[in-house]
């Protein structure tokens, strides 16, 4: 199992992002999706910071721990105008 690294948010602007998406299970993609809503609303409506846990070009697994203010079609817009891509992200908590 690989060791998750505890990112400062501002840290993925050196992160390199996969191609494609790190979930291949349909059920865990809309799953997935239902997080990512959840996480915008209590960031808009609560100010409350959730991890995120993703994943590199390599692989490799991070996690951070931020304010989500919106959902695009292809990813997330985070506190301080940050952008995560969905395909990278592995879950939400």
């Amino acid at each position: 199992m690989n060791t998750v690294i505890h990112l400062q948010k501002e840290d993925i602007l050196s992160i390199k992002f996969p191609k494609i998406d790190v979930l291949t299970n349909s059920v865990e993609i809309k799953l997935r999706e239902r997080d990512l809503e959840r996480a915008c609303f209590l960031g808009n409506s609560e100010h409350t910071k959730v991890k995120i846990t993703f994943a590199d070009a390599e692989m490799s697994l991070y996690e951070i721990e931020t304010t989500v203010w919106a959902i695009t079609e292809d990813g997330l817009c985070l506190k301080g105008h940050l952008y995560l891509p969905k395909r990278a992200i592995i879950a939400l908590s």
